[in-house]
């Protein structure tokens, strides 16, 4: 199963949801893999790595589409493992912003699907994190997918965007990927005792959007999950966080 965690919008945060949702199913025993997409490379730097070393990753895999460098590498030899059980990852650095024009240019855009499926086999379960935008990356990972989460932060004005978001998800499918299907949205830093995210989710459901629970709470807990460059569940497996998490991987299909 290939999931990606996509929204045009910023700050949602795409890379903690991916992060921590592999993270879920990696303690349950699954063999999982994390792809960063993002040259920011947050999910990278979550997993307790960076894309300054000289460690292969995505944007080696990419570059050896359009040049001879790595053109002897197996799909495996850009994966790295993690400091957790059953959890790898192949990282992002800030190389893909130089890449990118050349791929697009070169219609690379089936790429990473066709590399990615050779990792079905060896992973369980993958999960791709995506840049906040749709440029050639976060386009190759929604190809590459079967199931798309969409992270929505309650923000008043995200609504239309967010609809506007699922159409152009539904015409993805129709020209590139006819297997991509949205699995649903997933509400986060949600503030129960506060009127206004409850009226945003009340909104998308009226809509007629698919929104998953339970929706994952606010919490300064994640921040420092972050600067611990620790998931959740493996941080504090006993917080309301963590367990919300994992109800909500226990959740999907």
């Amino acid at each position: 199963m290939i999931r990606v965690v996509f929204n045009r919008k910023g700050g949602v945060g795409k890379s903690s949801i991916a992060c921590n949702l592999a993270a879920i199913a990696a303690s349950q025993g699954t063999s999982t893999l994390v792809v960063d997409l993002d040259p920011q490379a947050n999910t990278t730097s979550y997993l307790g790595h960076n894309g300054k070393d000289d460690v292969v990753g995505i944007a080696e895999f990419f570059e050896s589409q359009i040049a001879f460098k790595y053109r002897d590498y197996q799909p495996e030899d850009f994966v790295r493992r993690t400091d957790f059980e059953n959890l790898s990852l192949i990282s992002a650095s800030q190389v893909l912003l130089d890449l990118e024009q050349k791929l697009e240019s070169r219609h690379k855009i089936y790429k990473l699907r066709a590399f990615l499926q050779t990792l079905e086999n060896s992973y369980d379960q993958i999960f791709i994190d995506t840049p906040p935008a749709l440029n050639f990356y976060s386009l190759s990972a929604l190809i590459a997918a079967d199931r798309c989460l969409i992270p929505f932060d309650c923000d008043a004005f995200a609504r239309d965007a967010l609809i506007d978001l699922i159409a152009v998800l539904e015409e993805i499918r129709d020209d590139h990927n006819d297997k991509l299907s949205v699995e649903g949205v997933i509400i986060n830093q949600f503030q129960a005792r506060a009127k206004l995210p409850q009226a945003a989710v009340d909104e998308l459901k009226s809509a007629g959007i698919h929104v998953l629970a339970p929706y994952l709470s606010s919490s300064i807990k994640m921040k420092e999950s972050h600067a611990c460059r620790t998931p959740l569940i493996y941080l504090e497996p006993q917080h309301k966080l963590s367990k919300e998490f994992a109800e909500l991987y226990n959740g999907l299909g």
